[in-house]
């Protein structure tokens, strides 16, 4: 649902002060809402267009007479300076990222810049059927609602009921209605996936603690070629979802990713990054499901790397094994460039090292002509053997 045109009652409002900080509001005839900096009148701002600078208004808290409001300064007086107005926001409609940012949670949401990696990755597209397994607060269920469109449908399964809740009424109050093209479902993913019918979903997106032990059920209900987008937060948990993808035979080789992401100041010729990032979130692990009864391709490993095998469990530990070759030719390449190197004395350092052992024993003997620090000069050793 597009809204445009003049703000309205029941609609979420984003004031933004010129420091850049943020206030996002339901408006309520007759409500206002405190700030750091005076009150905001919500009548104020209904019937306004966007894009509009309101002035917050003083006043005590609407609970508390004038002596109330006295006593309260008097034992906190900093507090008092939150009513005093005249501060300046612009108003805005939240965009559907600061909409997520700023709404109701009750479990912690997927970061805007890995549901666009999510919905990229994932090729979801209006007119597509997705199924969404962990709702959460309805972060990432918004946006594959915004992303399917009214053409398409998005299935979500949610485990517990509580979160349910949050995650419809946040979706509710984005739309201003419950959107018609979403089906809700309480319950574990295998349970209530085992109702539905297979091969009728184009994509599936999974956040869940354990997305390794659900992907069995996710191939029958999946399309052919449907892809398969799993939101993880961990390296064990990424491992053992790559490895049991593997395992399944039923899709493709896993492609795995994060996103960092990192914002710039740019103010004159002051252009630099700023000192906080966004850094590591989740992982993405991204696959494709294969025709029934047909095997995925892998490609095949050397027979000499083992990357499975625990170093614990290995009853011969060997070093790593490198040709005979290989080792002489680097002794070789070092031995030449140690011999072209001097010391702070100007002693070649073939003085103190030893090719076998890497000590030498020092003694006339051993000295041997070296370079001069100045480029284009050649050291002689004088009767003692050092380098003048």
């Amino acid at each position: 649902m597009i809204r445009r045109g003049q703000l309205r009652a029941g609609e979420k409002v984003q004031f933004t002060d010129r420091k850049g900080k943020m206030v996002t509001i339901q408006l309520t005839p007759g409500e206002r809402t405190q700030t750091e900096h005076g009150f905001i009148l919500h009548d104020d701002v209904i019937g306004r267009d966007e894009g509009t600078v309101i002035v917050t208004a003083s006043g005590p808290e609407p609970t508390m007479s004038a002596a109330e409001a006295h006593a309260a300064n008097s034992r906190k007086p900093w507090k008092g300076t939150r009513a005093i107005g005249g501060w300046e926001y612009c108003v805005m409609r939240p965009r559907l990222t600061d909409y997520v940012l700023s709404m109701p949670r009750g479990a912690q949401i997927m970061y805007p810049k890995d549901i666009a990696e999510v919905i990229q990755l994932g090729d979801i597209r209006p007119g597509m059927h997705v199924l969404e397994s962990g709702g959460g607060s309805g972060a990432m269920g918004i946006n594959l609602l915004e992303a399917v469109g009214e053409t398409g449908s998005l299935t979500t399964i949610e485990l517990r009921p509580e979160f349910a809740h949050i995650c419809e009424a946040n979706a509710t109050v984005f739309y201003g209605r419950r959107p018609e093209w979403w089906d809700l479902r309480v319950g574990d993913f295998d349970s209530v996936a085992a109702t539905l019918d297979g091969h009728s979903f184009d994509r599936i997106v999974l956040d869940m603690l354990d997305p390794w032990n659900r992907i069995e059920q996710a191939h029958r209900v999946i399309r052919p070629g449907g892809v398969l987008v799993a939101y993880i937060t961990t390296t064990t948990q990424l491992s053992r979802m790559a490895e049991a993808v593997r395992e399944s035979g039923q899709w493709t080789e896993p492609q795995m990713q994060e996103t960092i992401e990192r914002t710039w100041k740019a103010q004159g010729l002051a252009v630099r990054p700023n000192h906080q990032m966004i850094g590591h979130t989740g992982f993405l692990l991204v696959t494709r499901a294969m025709a029934d009864g047909v095997a995925a391709l892998r490609k095949k490993q050397r027979a000499t790397k083992d990357v499975y095998t625990d170093v614990d469990d290995m009853e011969d530990l060997e070093l790593r094994d490198i040709s005979d070759r290989k080792v002489r030719k680097v002794i070789r390449d070092l031995d030449d460039q140690v011999s072209h190197l001097a010391d702070t004395d100007g002693a070649p350092s073939s003085d103190r090292y030893d090719r076998g052992n890497g000590l030498a024993p020092k003694g006339p003997a051993n000295r041997t002509p070296g370079r001069a620090g100045r480029a284009g000069t050649v050291a002689q050793p004088d009767g003692e053997g050092d380098i003048r």
